[in-house]
């Protein structure tokens, strides 16, 4: 079972993302307790629920609970466990402490009475910082715009099901360099058709807490030129993996292998010829969000049914973990968030059984 209830038909009038984060209140067993009102999407090769889904309706729950002139400014997530997507999700909501400024909400998600995803939630009263304000942001850089005429990456949906957002790519700033820490992951994101008037501005927030989990992580491994494959079941993927990352590897012409897989021209040579390669080349093992936080910056100063330009940046990664920063601007370069994530990103390691 998926979820407590069965889904209602999908509502026309609403934004396939409001449909995929509707909540179910549970007011018979407490008025702080929520459910997820349609099945949750696992990403292919995922070990769990795409994070995006607990972020966005932990913050819907949440919002549930405060009044309209207040306004989210801060997030802080852990992912504690791996959801199911078998398995209906219960959301708590902890009412905190309610204030003349500042409102504060915890949300647990639960499957099963243990807890998956946590988060800490600060909201904020509108216009609470006066007339005279300390004001700055950082700039958006100059990027090609989004092109609304072609046809997009449609992301965060199951299999044979269009996402609910879409996204395009930008070419990685400064790709050729050897120095990560300087690179940045570019790309245009907005939700599929558009918001309604009845979500308000709480449906563009959680909307955009949900497009902020797409490709996060992955920043760590795309800066370094690291590739991840991951095909069948964990028992039979080490017969597997070696032969399918060759043929993909054979695929790929010189450009592309310089370009995105790092090789050198002798190395490249050297696959050519035949040689197999890929146990001397460095894989992502394993690659798992731990925590994510938004800021949000101006909550009521963009649409999510708009494209919004998000830039990423590594600046470290050990120890099995990397760190993420991300800026969130809208098309005419107001900054409407910030967001930072740590993940594990562990490279597949020499007689290594699991992936």
């Amino acid at each position: 079972m998926t979820t407590l209830v069965k889904p209602p038909p999908i509502d026309p009038a609403k934004s396939p993302i409001e449909n995929v984060l509707e909540l179910t209140q549970l007011n018979d067993i407490d008025p702080n307790l929520f459910t997820n009102t349609r099945p949750l999407w696992t990403p292919k090769g995922a070990r769990g629920i795409y994070g995006g889904a607990a972020i966005a309706q932990c913050l819907s729950a949440a919002q549930r609970t405060v009044p309209d002139d207040y306004a989210i400014h801060s997030m802080h997530c852990y992912f504690v466990m791996a959801g199911n997507a078998e398995i209906p999700v219960i959301y708590h909501v902890e009412r905190v402490r309610d204030g003349r400024s500042f409102i504060t909400r915890t949300v647990q998600a639960r499957q099963r009475a243990k807890v998956i995803f946590t988060t800490t939630m600060s909201f904020a009263r509108n216009n609470s910082g006066g007339t005279k304000r300390v004001e700055h942001q950082s700039s958006m850089a100059r990027v090609p715009p989004p092109k609304d005429d072609t046809d997009d990456l449609r992301s965060g949906g199951g299999p044979g099901e269009q996402g609910p957002f879409q996204s395009q790519r930008i070419d990685i700033l400064n790709d050729d360099s050897y120095d990560p820490t300087i690179k940045r992951t570019r790309q245009w994101t907005k939700v599929a058709g558009n918001i309604s008037k009845e979500g308000g501005h709480q449906a563009h927030l959680s909307a955009l807490a949900y497009m902020s989990d797409s490709y996060f992580i992955g920043t760590v491994a795309r800066v370094h030129k690291l590739w991840r494959w991951a095909t069948g079941s964990r028992s039979d993927r080490q017969s597997t993996v070696d032969e399918m990352t060759l043929k993909k590897l054979l695929s790929l012409d010189d450009r592309v292998l310089k370009e995105r897989a790092g090789m050198d021209e002798s190395t490249i040579q050297r696959l050519r010829n035949g040689e197999n390669i890929v146990k001397e080349y460095p894989m992502i093992g394993m690659m798992v969000s731990l925590d994510h936080t938004i800021y949000f910056h101006n909550p009521r100063a963009f649409r999510a049914d708009d494209w919004l330009y998000s830039e990423m940046e590594s600046p470290w990664a050990g120890d099995g973990r990397g760190l993420v920063f991300q800026k969130i601007f809208t098309r005419e370069g107001v900054l409407v968030a910030t967001c930072v994530q740590e993940g594990v990103v562990r490279l597949k390691q020499p007689n290594d059984s699991k992936i």
